[in-house]
């Protein structure tokens, strides 16, 4: 049974399946790498480059621009083994496929699995996130939207409680959201309240997304276009506002402060990954989405740089540390025209993200289906539209319904994990098919450094930069998973001085691996229940139907 499980798909036999067959089944290869890189930044570019900048900026100072630096050349490791993998295996499914070319079903499934959840959770927390931008820039333009159509329950209910009990630590938004539970009306002895915005948004990019990839090209263009301008207009204009002396001290709150963002920073860079979604409806994948990969995380990395300077110029650090910075710091200047069209651009950025990753899990499905390892419906392709119709359908319906009733907080505990998971399985089945010489033929390939002895010696410097006021005890107990992220550099020390892996990928792995030891204990147990629901149906279902089973 254990051969079974990790059955593994031939990398020519991928590529000859998505190309062949029934024509009537296949997508339309329309998009070129220009549209891959606007795809690409309309993901990485939502909402974090309107909120998360000004915490970032806040702890670590002008120092802060740095940070994104530094993160995005961390991101190019994953990015790099992505953009081989594509232009080995230009097939849709993304890190899904390119587990089952390395590592066999079994793990195709878990990362197949784990992607559905990022996807489907991220565009939840991205809805709700759109709900609120909305009612904001309505509220800018005098508009009053019903607070009860554009909350959940939990958190109306919750507030309202706890300003019925009075005490200490009752805020603002506490008032407004209890005002709206007790404004609400009444279903028998149930109050009538849930997320209007976040369900319409969805269904309406889903919408989009099932007539066809030529009109949600079209729109991303648009969107990404007009946020674009935005983020030229905030930059250029800042400029005239900025006072050196701002920038100075450049990190007030040392290296940590500067580093205690880089979780946050990190997401904000992901969606790149989305890309390889689209690689049947890409002209030229092998060659195409390579440069729109590293295109789009240059691009946006160039532009959350910009952004922080700006920021950091026009006002102090200490004063970022607000819900919406850009706004907040135009405001400040009395610069009011430029903070209303921020208002306006975020719901635009956000609108554009959701759209991205809206197009990337129904072909997720499609690939899993065309495996057999879910039902034949998934996988089956709009004659018309030629988009995966029924999976695009399922897909709306996921993330529209729980984001009308269910609370943010709920969905943040879910994402994560299994992003750095499929990160760490690319990079790692890219070590494995150049050790077992099946990345021969790659149109792109990493550029090799041995790591041979590099692997050990970074461990080394690591070690005593971590560990040389003897914390290691009180370290590693407050932070047990920190001992797995050590076992697995001594073990990749080990394989990398016996195989000459090369360096980049090894620091894909230990990137996401160190960012894995960050997250809290509720997104693993998230984790650990999704997956145990995935196995269940893949052994139920999966492991008889899957296509190999049946060939073997």
């Amino acid at each position: 049974m254990s051969n079974s499980l990790f059955r593994r798909k031939d990398v020519s036999k991928a590529i000859q399946e998505s190309e062949s067959g029934d024509k009537s089944q296949s997508l339309a290869r329309i998009l070129g790498v220009r549209d891959l890189t606007v795809l690409g930044i309309a993901a990485i570019i939502g909402a974090g480059i309107f909120s998360t900048i000004g915490l970032a900026s806040f702890n670590g100072g002008p120092a802060v621009s740095l940070l994104f630096v530094f993160v995005a050349i961390a991101c190019v490791f994953t990015a790099l083994s992505y953009a081989q993998f594509a232009s080995m295996v230009p097939v849709s499914g993304s890190a899904y496929t390119y587990a089952y070319v390395s590592f066999g079903e079994v793990l195709a499934w878990i990362i197949g699995w784990a992607l559905i959840l990022e996807y489907a959770v991220s565009n939840m927390v991205v809805a709700i996130s759109w709900s609120s931008y909305f009612v904001s820039m309505l509220a800018g333009f005098g508009i009053k939207f019903p607070m009860w159509l554009a909350i959940d329950y939990t958190s109306a209910k919750e507030a309202y409680q706890a300003v019925k009990a009075g005490g200490a630590g009752i805020t603002s938004g506490d008032q407004l959201l209890a005002t709206a539970f007790s404004e609400a009306p009444d279903l028998g002895f149930i109050k009538v309240i849930f997320n209007l915005p976040a369900g319409l948004i969805t269904v309406l990019i889903t919408s989009l997304c099932y007539i066809g990839i030529k009109e949600t090209r079209n729109a991303s263009n648009i969107l990404v276009a007009l946020k674009m301008g935005v983020i030229l207009l905030v930059i250029l204009a800042g400029a005239f506002y900025i006072k050196p002396e701002n920038w100075s001290p450049f990190a007030p709150n040392g290296i940590e402060g500067v580093l205690s963002g880089v979780a946050s920073v990190f997401f904000a860079f992901i969606g790149f990954d989305s890309i390889s979604t689209t690689a049947e409806e890409a002209k030229n994948p092998q060659k195409d989405l390579p440069r729109a990969m590293l295109l789009c995380l240059l691009i946006c990395t160039v532009l959350y740089v910009l952004i922080t300077t700006v920021l950091t110029g026009m006002v102090n650090y200490k004063e970022l540390n607000v819900a919406d910075p850009l706004a907040y710091v135009f405001s400040k200047v009395g610069f009011d025209f430029v903070a209303g069209v921020i208002s306006v651009s975020a719901v635009v950025a956000i609108t554009s993200a959701l759209l991205a990753y809206q197009i990337g899990q129904p072909r997720i499905w499609m690939a899993m289906s065309r495996d057999g390892l879910i039902g034949k419906k998934f996988g089956e392709i709009h004659p018309k539209f030629k988009t995966p119709g029924f999976a695009t359908i399922v897909t709306g319906f996921l993330v529209a319904v729980p984001s009308l009733f269910f609370k943010m907080s709920f969905f943040v505990d879910l994402t994560s994990v299994g992003t750095f998971f499929a990160f760490i399985l690319v990079c790692a089945g890219v070590l494995y098919l150049d050790t077992k010489g099946l990345s021969k033929d790659a149109k792109f390939k990493i550029p090799y450094i041995n790591a041979k002895y590099l692997t050990a010696l970074l461990m080394l410097v690591a070690l005593y930069m971590t560990y040389r006021n003897g914390n290691l005890v009180q370290h590693l107990e407050a932070r047990p998973l920190l001992v797995v992220f050590w076992l697995v550099w001594l073990t990749l020390s080990v394989f990398s001085f016996k195989h000459n892996f090369s360096l980049l990928p090894v620091l894909g792995i230990l990137t996401n691996l160190y960012l894995m030891t960050e997250l809290g204990w509720s997104n693993w147990r998230m984790f650990i229940i999704w997956m145990l629901l995935g196995l269940v149906i893949y052994f139920t279902y999966g492991y008889q139907n899957s296509k190999l089973a049946k060939q073997s």
